[in-house]
């Protein structure tokens, strides 16, 4: 038996993973209590996600656990023991909005958690590649002091800059604002790496952009592509903070990055770091998405603009992939931001319609 652990199984990059990696003929351990409806109310709620997990995947058993107890989580590594042969870690507090609302449960999911995963992997299988959906929002907000230019519809850097192609791993991610979401998912992203470093590990942080695809159950705290086209299908209204709607994000469809993940796993490093988002290939401005969703929904949107932004949010951001792409030749990118609307438009239409 080959056994994958996927927390956050039921999420976006959880759920995509389980598919992927069972369709390899890997036994999949879900685990993942919901804590998303928890976070951010019913409508956020991934038990729907699951229990098509549950039907169509016979090599898919779920359990219903906090990553936070450290005694559920060594049960479940120690019964599967040398069996393991991957670790995904998605499951996350995912919102810095969220997080100041209740700064010690956004922690202890964020950090304490995946310690855990980390103990738990190095005392049962500390061979098997541990691979961790980190956050671009380790780096606070310094990109925001990048010399940005305001343009139409988006803002853009300084094309001679050297972050011209995106944003690389050698930003600091010290001495910067970063939400207290920020700081919880550093605190991971460093444990990831110092598992990986001091105890020879095979981990790696990907330090994701907008994070999307049709399995998103997207709110107004978390998950902008897929709220904004829920929005955008049922009337519901939306509001964009700041920086007057031109904010830039590179989003990456979760297939995509479910491939990055697999080329790590046949070739695994220790304690990597990896930007990893659309790039230069898959980005959009808040108002360019609007013009987008409002297209493929055949619909005026109903949004209005809120002067103050998010704080310590991004005015710009666009992941460098050169990193990774050098390292792993054959991945790329396959989605861009329109093919990504049009997908979770036509997966979730008639879900939203019915529950609206």
């Amino acid at each position: 038996m080959t056994v994958a652990i996927i927390t956050g199984s039921a999420g976006l990059i959880g759920s995509e993973a389980v598919r992927f990696f069972s369709n390899l003929g890997m036994d999949i351990i879900g685990i993942d209590n919901d804590m998303r409806k928890f976070f951010f109310g019913e409508e956020a709620s991934t038990q729907w996600n699951r229990q098509r997990l549950e039907v169509e995947l016979s090599n898919y058993k779920h359990y219903d656990v906090d990553i936070r107890d450290y005694s559920k989580i060594e049960a479940i590594f120690q019964h599967y023991g040398k069996d393991i042969a991957l670790i995904i870690h998605t499951a996350a507090q995912p919102s810095h909005d969220w997080a100041a609302s209740d700064p010690f449960s956004d922690f202890t999911v964020n950090a304490n958690g995946t310690l855990n995963l980390l103990q738990a992997t190095r005392m049962y299988c500390p061979d098997s590649p541990f691979i961790f959906t980190s956050t671009n929002k380790v780096y606070g907000d310094l990109p925001n002091f990048l010399p940005l230019i305001e343009q139409e519809k988006r803002w853009e850097i300084d094309p001679v800059h050297r972050y011209s192609a995106g944003i690389t791993e050698d930003m600091s991610i010290d001495n910067s604002k970063h939400s207290l979401f920020g700081a919880s998912k550093v605190a991971a992203d460093i444990l990831v790496q110092e598992y990986g470093r001091y105890f020879d590990m095979k981990t790696v942080s990907f330090r994701g952009g907008c994070l999307t695809g049709p399995n998103h159950s997207g709110t107004k705290l978390h998950g902008f592509l897929a709220y904004l086209m829920k929005c955008a299908a049922t009337g519901q209204h939306y509001s964009i903070f700041g920086y007057k709607g031109k904010q830039v994000r590179d989003n990456i469809h979760s297939s995509d990055l479910i491939a990055a993940f697999y080329e790590f796993f046949k070739d695994p490093g220790s304690g990597e770091i990896y930007n990893i988002g659309g790039g230069r290939e898959s980005n959009c401005s808040m108002l360019e998405a609007i013009e987008q969703c409002q297209e493929i929904a055949g619909r005026e949107m109903n949004y209005s603009y809120v002067e103050n932004n998010r704080s310590g949010d991004h005015i710009w951001y666009i992941s460098d992939l050169s990193k990774f792409k050098t390292r792993y030749p054959n991945w790329k990118i396959t989605y861009d931001v329109p093919r990504i609307l049009k997908e979770i438009y036509q997966f979730n239409v008639s879900r939203w319609t019915v529950n609206d």
